[in-house]
């Protein structure tokens, strides 16, 4: 994979929050209806089989895989929902019975067992959806607290979105109000929605007022005025999102999405959502849980070599940045004859002499990181990400590098695509960071969970031979 560029740092791809909605109502959509087709197959082969054969499981993957994901129907009637759900289920029975008698598979199949789930099919769907229509409230109630949103430009398309937004019975979005250069008198009378500020003022509000989402509905005749906001919320971890206008920029994964039904493009959002969320913490779970297990015995005498080389705690507990910018708490095995966690830190070098008799060693060998793996556990970090620096040097360097903020758009991580390319350690110079944040956006471009192995298994190698990590 190669580096990529440091301009256009905002992107994503289609998110639950891009849509108006959570990830929770998003993922049971996407897989309730695929999943009670696939399961209605094997319930009919089951009553006049007595097992699920293989030709029926081979049906019920081929119609899983031709309804998933599930058409997202909630901002429809029920009445509509309904009729959509039987006009796909003739499509898509259709689709399989030509298939099946193409290929002579019908065969295959009692006469009996294929009549039966033409009927039982569109039930199973239909009573699905209206069970998940009943239970859409509770399950948004779940969802925790609405995403602060803002939309840039009282127009036409900023309003429709704004009262698309409030007309949405199940979205999770907060809207805060507008921000628009115009004068009072020129912009739409008559309109509930407040008029926040001005656009110069729009960053600073952002990072201030915990704004999650930003959506910009602007003429591209703006271009330039585009291009400094776009700078300028460089600084945040708010995701922004064009609407509806498209605009060439060096997009992550950019994709068209939908905010209530109405169009818009996601410029700056996080890969971890859907179902790459239900991935990424799955494995980070899974191997923590799995590392964990194999490594006690040295997390069990780390910690003993730690308490009886130097005075002071086993575990050193640090403040840093975490997903959305947000502080956390970070674990390490102490390393050093200080606890340093304030307004400077000093990083530390070769022959630094705050170590502690191991402490040279296990910031070497990085056996001082392995307490995070509880972090993981706790959902504070993933095994995989840019990793977390302390907050004195997070406030520095977002004054100094554009677009650093950008990276806290995921959880931190033990290892990173930074550290597997050379950056591990200290960073004595601005060139050195400004490295390791394009390395931690290229990784934002480019996930995947085969990318994030690559990473384990390099770093695997690295902590044996790395000479640059003090």
């Amino acid at each position: 994979m190669q580096q990529g560029s440091f301009s256009g740092l905002h992107s994503g791809r289609p998110t639950a929050i891009g849509n108006g909605r959570g990830n929770l109502l998003e993922l049971v959509e996407a897989f309730l209806e695929p999943l009670v087709l696939a399961l209605a197959i094997w319930a009919v082969s089951m009553h006049f089989e007595g097992e699920v054969t293989i030709p029926c499981l081979i049906a019920s993957l081929l119609a899983f895989s031709l309804t998933f994901p599930g058409k997202p129907r909630l901002h429809q009637s029920a009445r509509r929902s309904i009729a959509d759900i039987l006009i796909s289920w003739f499509l898509i029975a259709g689709l399989i019975l030509f298939f099946g008698y193409a290929t002579r598979s019908l065969k295959l199949f009692p006469k009996e067992a294929i009549l039966h789930w033409l009927w039982i099919g569109p039930l199973v769907q239909v009573s699905a959806h209206l069970l998940f229509r009943y239970a859409a409230p509770g399950l948004h109630a779940l969802q925790g607290p609405p995403k602060h949103a803002i939309i840039v430009g009282m127009n036409e398309q900023g309003i429709e979105l704004a009262e698309r937004m409030a007309d949405s019975p199940y979205s999770n979005i907060d809207l805060v109000g507008f921000f628009d250069d115009r004068e009072a008198e020129r912009l739409p009378k008559d309109k509930p929605w407040r008029l926040v500020g001005k656009l110069p003022d729009l960053a600073n509000y952002a990072k201030n007022n915990q704004i999650n989402l930003i959506y910009l509905s602007l003429p591209m005749a703006t271009q330039p005025r585009i291009l400094n906001i776009l700078d300028e919320l460089r600084d945040t971890t708010a995701s922004v999102y064009f609407v509806p206008d498209l605009f060439v920029t060096d997009l992550i994964q950019g994709q068209m999405n939908s905010v209530c039904n109405m169009p818009v493009v996601s410029v700056c959002e996080t890969p971890f959502t859907g179902t790459n969320a239900i991935l990424k913490r799955g494995s980070d779970i899974v191997l923590s849980l799995l590392i964990i297990a194999l490594l006690s015995p040295i997390l069990l005498a780390i910690a003993i070599a730690v308490k009886y080389t130097s005075p002071g705690p086993v575990i050193f507990k640090q403040r840093r940045y975490g997903l959305n910018g947000e502080e956390i708490i970070v674990y390490k095995f102490r390393s050093m004859t200080v606890c340093e966690d304030g307004s400077h830190i000093a990083q530390a070098q070769k022959n630094d002499q705050r170590f502690t008799p191991i402490g040279a060693f296990l910031r070497k060998s990085s056996l001082d990181e392995l307490p995070q793996f509880f972090n993981v556990l706790q959902g504070r970090m993933s095994i995989v990400g840019p990793r977390p620096h302390a907050v004195a040097h997070n406030e520095l360097y977002r004054k100094l590098i554009k677009g650093y903020m950008v990276r806290h758009k995921v959880k931190p991580g033990i290892t990173g695509w930074a550290q597997v390319n050379g950056l591990r350690g200290e960073t004595r110079t601005l060139d050195k960071m400004q490295a390791r944040v394009r390395y931690d956006l290229d990784y934002l471009r480019h996930w995947s969970l085969g990318l994030d192995m690559k990473i384990i298994l390099m770093t695997i190698g690295i902590v044996f031979k790395d000479q640059y990590a003090y």
